[in-house]
């Protein structure tokens, strides 16, 4: 299965992003190897963003309705968040909430723990 097909069914909530962490090596430069885990706790991580909330909610503007009885719709509109799926996101690890899905590690990031965002326009192109 195909990472696109399993997280199908998951819709990120809000300001929320769903990122797979980047794998890092675990090796210095000096050629030290790092033990398990060294990585996870740095106050900073990387990885690509998979799914996005619909973005921060707006409430509907107060209109003068004069027929109160009349049907309303009231769309929830949102303001569309920076992050878009393909980004190479840099977070804090602090304000990540960490899942494991289909045996995949990802981290739920709300918008405002991501500090850098590289996106490659021409990638997708």
């Amino acid at each position: 299965m195909t990472e696109n097909l399993t997280l199908k069914n998951l819709w990120v909530v809000g300001d929320r992003v769903l990122i797979k962490p980047r794998t890092t090596n675990n090796k210095t430069k000096s050629g030290l190897f790092l033990p398990p885990g060294y990585s996870e706790k740095e106050e900073i991580q990387t990885g690509y963003v998979v799914k996005t909330g619909p973005g921060y909610p707006i409430p509907s503007p107060a209109e003068d309705n004069d027929e109160p009885w009349k049907a309303v719709d009231d769309k929830i509109r949102y303001i569309p968040l920076q992050a878009q799926v393909g980004d190479l996101a840099i977070f804090l690890h602090k304000g990540a909430i960490e899942i494991i899905y289909n045996d995949e590690k990802y981290y739920i990031v709300p918008q405002h723990s991501i500090l850098l965002l590289e996106r490659d326009s021409g990638l997708f192109e």
